[in-house]
């Protein structure tokens, strides 16, 4: 058995010699090598896919080495064999279907076990490694076979087959190295970003889970809330506060809701959340919501959940005072402008006091208003109208997520 030494390649006694002059046409072939290695460290950096990299990398070190067969063997360590993955050159069920032995016997099972690489210039006269039975049924009279290593386990070997008389030199194998090596990275990286992919959707999985159960949590404590409305439906006060409570925690639990049933777990796509806030607020039946907002605009979690909050207190607001014995409606509207979003809530009720003025307002609701509207760097304006009232938000668009 040869020296495994891995500062040097295994190669034959007499094919150990010093590498002929080169001609033109040798000239020509190395130049091609460099640069099918550029090549193919473009592709690896392409993010390429991994099937058509390593058909792609057969087919040059092929080219590169004027050899009638190349393929990529993947080590399967269940049957410790080397199966093949991709290649050029051979007959139909080989590639993906034939393997060979991975053990110490085996050219390429010796350089995917010591790491050396293996140049075998007379397949017909080798004594020291078994001839693989699909070298022999296809002529081939030498061979080289180089680790497939990368960071981690070792991926598999790179071969090239031969059926022509000469031999392969120092050249060659140094080649045959630089293109394992590049895909032996490429293969890492893909092992990495494969690793970072499942523990991404992982953690994207138990996100909309815990979304999900904050949700339902909340959606108990509304209830539980609701409940007690209903239980202290003699005191009008008391229930008009556990009801506009119940709304608030309703709001946020729809927050989470939205979270849930998407995999962006950071932004809220606000006019659908809007439109259900609204939808699932408690009104009489001479109450109409009507909400018209955008489907495209998103804003970060945290203040969607605020924006929402705003439009839930003005919205009670309006249907708290609105009407006057006749149908009431509420009217809820988003849109974007140039430099803002811009949310508006108008009635057609009685209207506001005289002196009403939001930031001096000892009322829960408006106190919640204001100090969530200036969380949101937004301007909060109302108007009083021939019939109602209307409030405005109008939040910078610089703060939307782009």
């Amino acid at each position: 058995m040869p020296s495994r030494d891995k500062q040097h390649p295994v190669v034959e006694p007499n094919a150990a010699g010093n590498a002929p002059e080169l001609t033109t046409r040798a000239l020509a072939q190395r130049i091609r090598q460099q640069e099918i290695l550029s090549e193919l460290g473009v592709l690896s950096l392409q993010h390429t896919p991994f099937e058509a990299l390593l058909d792609q990398t057969a087919r040059l070190v092929a080219e590169g080495l004027q050899a009638d067969y190349s393929k990529v063997m993947q080590y399967i360590p269940d049957d410790k064999r080397l199966l093949v993955r991709a290649g050029v050159g051979w007959p139909p069920g080989v590639v993906g279907q034939a393997s060979i032995g991975a053990d110490l016997a085996s050219p390429a099972g010796f350089a995917l076990r010591t790491g050396k690489p293996v140049i075998s210039n007379h397949l017909e006269n080798e004594e020291r490694f078994r001839t693989p039975e699909l070298l022999v049924q296809q002529g081939v009279h030498r061979a080289m076979n180089v680790i497939l290593q990368g960071d981690g386990t070792p991926f598999g070997v790179l071969e090239v087959d031969s059926r022509s008389e000469g031999e392969f030199v120092s050249h060659d194998l140094a080649f045959l190295q630089g293109a394992a090596n590049i895909l032996g990275m490429a293969i890492e990286r893909q092992r990495h970003e494969q690793s970072l992919k499942f523990a991404l959707d992982r953690q994207r999985l138990l996100l909309r889970e815990l979304n999900h159960r904050v949700k339902n949590s909340l959606s108990i404590v509304s209830s539980i809330l609701t409940l007690q409305a209903r239980v202290n439906a003699d005191d009008e006060n008391l229930q008009r506060h556990l009801q506009e409570a119940s709304s608030r925690v309703s709001t946020i639990a729809r927050a989470h809701e939205q979270l849930y049933k998407t995999n962006d777990v950071e932004h809220i796509e606000i006019g659908a959340y809007i439109r259900d806030v609204c939808a699932n607020l408690p009104t009489d039946a001479e109450t109409s919501i009507v909400v018209d907002a955008p489907v495209d605009v998103k804003l970060s979690t945290d203040r969607a959940i605020s924006l929402a909050l705003v439009v839930v207190e003005l919205v009670t607001n309006a249907t708290k005072y609105a009407g006057g014995g006749s149908m009431s409606n509420v009217w809820v509207t988003l849109s974007r402008q140039v430099d803002y979003l811009v949310a508006s809530v108008r009635d057609n009720g009685v209207g506001l006091p005289d002196d009403f003025a939001p930031e001096k307002s000892k009322g829960l609701g408006m106190r919640i208003v204001t100090a969530l509207a200036h969380s949101l760097d937004a301007q909060l304006a109302f108007q009083r109208l021939d019939k109602g009232t209307s409030f405005e938000l109008r939040i910078p668009i610089r703060k939307l997520p782009s």
